[in-house]
């Protein structure tokens, strides 16, 4: 059986239900377990109680319940992954507009990922693994695997008025 916990909860309830009524429903779950706590008084509530009350698991309820008690209301409103970043991107700013300048150039003649794997390599001396350049490709520049070109990517323009000249004499 869990044991009633006490946390002394210092906003007051005409704070709360204020701060209920602007939050996300994310956020609002966590206010409610402050609402609860706080009409809980100083004998505490368990966590069990505070997961029917609120309808949130153990382990989210023990986690806010913790934020709260070191770092306060604010990181208690703080919306995200607690604190945690995300991965770095692959490629800088500068290698990324290199990259999006060689895939949207008509005329680079890229036959693949494999290509631009190489190209890569080339330019920038870093290797990249196959699947992080595709998904990275697919993600921000919309690249797909396989696309039919409507007419070849070296095709000399003025070759092809001579030939439509040529061929309407007949």
């Amino acid at each position: 059986m869990s044991f009633a916990l006490y946390i002394p909860v210092k906003e007051t309830l005409k704070e709360l239900r204020s701060l209920l009524k602007s939050a996300t429903p994310a956020i609002q779950l966590r206010i409610k377990m402050l609402i609860v706590m706080k009409k809980a008084g100083e004998k505490g509530i368990s966590k069990r109680e505070l997961m029917d009350s609120v309808g949130a698991c153990s382990q989210s309820i023990h986690t806010w319940r913790t934020m709260y008690k070191t770092e306060g209301i604010d990181a208690l409103l703080r919306n995200g992954w607690l604190g945690k970043a995300g991965k770095p991107s692959v490629f800088t700013k500068q290698e990324h507009a290199k990259i999006e300048k060689k895939l949207k150039d008509p005329k680079n003649g890229l036959a693949g990922y494999v290509e631009l794997q190489q190209w890569i390599e080339e330019e920038f001396k870093k290797e990249v693994k196959y699947n992080t350049l595709l998904k990275y490709s697919m993600r921000n520049f919309g690249s797909r695997m396989k696309v039919a070109r409507k007419s070849h990517v070296k095709k000399d323009d003025k070759s092809v008025e001579t030939f439509k000249k040529t061929s309407l004499k007949k």
